[in-house]
């Protein structure tokens, strides 16, 4: 088989992928702070890294694959929130989190075998911050724990930064009780009025950074194959979980792979809550898109490169969409091998683009069983679910009713059909359906 590799921000290389035990192939991907809707910027790591974990099961087996996606349940953004609302902040993060998965899942994202919430997983954390400070690359100030910077050579080579231009132009906080202005957040404490946990420093709760250092710890292991992200997470995000997560470890690297995905943008501006340029997921839904068109959207462009998001991109994704599932729907071939063209796409750093223009290959080559296998590991098929069968006889019915010029009743069923949530479109080439 062609070897699988992937691109490593750590390296800035291409990489043929090993896994330390390829009968426990470990993945964390970061997941969403939950408060407020998910746009579908946020859905791009989620969908790559979904693709990812496919192509990793495909080429080491089902069961060999452990993957983690985080849920950030505290945090400033959702204190806020709940106190905008007047509401417990699980009232917030539950909601918001139900809304995530619901989002997901329409877009044909399988749920991770972990999804570690922040708030249960505080313990490890202190005892994380503890050896921090017993190993001296951490100190405690005014209530808060920080970790020194200074005191790990390594800082910057993850993102490629100096520690003086990080200081220069980042986002860190300058606060008297540090060390240094690049010096970061372990332990912060909390008001009474806001969430705290007990700890050696005072009551506070936990910064940012140590959450997925504590987690991937407890869950995955110290040192883990594949750590994935938004490319905005490269610096301060993942920069500071390797240099925590190395300093507890004794030098063990978090992970050995680094994965970035790239940007969405609107125009000319990438797409963001703050400048509010943004297409919420669940709007798209509303207006007719359907999951597996804004799923091969995010897939048409290279995961590391941008991607301009348009209604254009939508149409055009549509329309390839309905060709590719009205010629398997006339066909009852099952899927078969996943043909080696598309393998050796997905192999070469997940190049979905060219993953895509093979499907396109097989439809024109009338080859509807590596079809399947090839759009099944894309995520891209539609789920067989009862009631299928009865909406295919009902289309070939009205095919049948239009070709008698018996209007009447083509009209009929395409009501009813209409009526359970199906819409017809007719073209050409034949009649395709899809649910709404």
């Amino acid at each position: 088989m062609t070897d699988l590799r992937l691109y490593n921000t750590l390296t800035r290389s291409k990489q043929v992928f090993v896994p330390a035990e390829p009968a426990r192939v470990t993945m964390y991907v970061c997941g969403p702070t939950v408060y407020g809707r998910a746009h579908i910027g946020n859905a791009r790591p989620a969908v790559v890294f979904d693709v990812l974990r496919r192509v990793l099961r495909h080429r080491y087996g089902a069961g060999a694959v452990v993957y983690a996606r985080n849920i950030t349940d505290i945090d400033d953004k959702i204190i806020t929130a709940a106190d905008a609302e007047g509401v417990p902040i699980d009232t917030i993060t539950q909601r918001f989190e139900d809304h995530y998965l619901a989002d997901m899942g329409a877009l044909g994202v399988e749920p991770p075998d972990h999804a570690p919430h922040a708030t249960a997983y505080v313990a490890q954390m202190v005892a994380m911050i503890d050896e921090l400070v017993a190993r001296g690359v951490a100190y405690a100030a005014e209530g808060h724990v920080l970790f020194d910077v200074a005191a790990f050579p390594d800082y910057g080579k993850l993102s490629g930064r100096r520690l003086d231009e990080m200081i220069a132009g980042a986002r860190v906080e300058v606060a008297p009780y540090k060390k240094s202005p690049a010096d970061f957040v372990l332990w912060k404490p909390s008001w009474p009025e806001q969430p705290g946990w007990d700890s050696p420093w005072g009551r506070g709760r936990p910064g940012w950074h140590i959450e997925c250092s504590a987690m991937i710890r407890e869950v995955l292991g110290e040192t883990i194959d594949i750590h994935g992200g938004g490319l905005d997470l490269i610096f301060p995000h993942h920069e500071n979980e390797a240099a925590q997560s190395a300093c507890a470890h004794g030098g063990a690297p978090l992970a050995r792979v680094w994965m970035h995905n790239g940007f969405l943008s609107m125009g000319a501006d990438k797409m963001s809550k703050s400048l509010g340029n943004v297409a919420l997921i669940d709007e798209l839904l509303a207006a007719g898109w359907s999951g597996e068109v804004l799923r091969l959207a995010l897939l048409s462009a290279h995961y590391r490169q941008p991607l301009e998001w348009s209604d254009a991109l939508l149409t055009q994704t549509k329309a390839t969409l309905d060709r590719w599932q009205g010629f398997l729907r006339r066909s009852d071939v099952a899927a078969g091998e996943v043909p080696e063209r598309v393998i050796a796409a997905l192999s070469d750093d997940l190049n979905t683009p060219d993953a895509v223009a093979a499907i396109a290959r097989l439809s024109r080559l009338d080859d509807v069983a590596g079809m399947r296998a090839a759009m099944g590991l894309l995520g891209l098929l539609e789920p067989e679910g009862e009631g299928d069968a009865a909406i295919d006889a009902a289309v070939a019915a009205r095919v049948a009713a239009r070709a008698r010029k018996d209007f009447a009743e083509s009209d009929r069923i395409r009501d009813g059909l209409a009526a359970q949530g199906v819409v017809l479109e007719d073209s050409p080439s034949g009649t395709t359906w899809r649910r709404v």
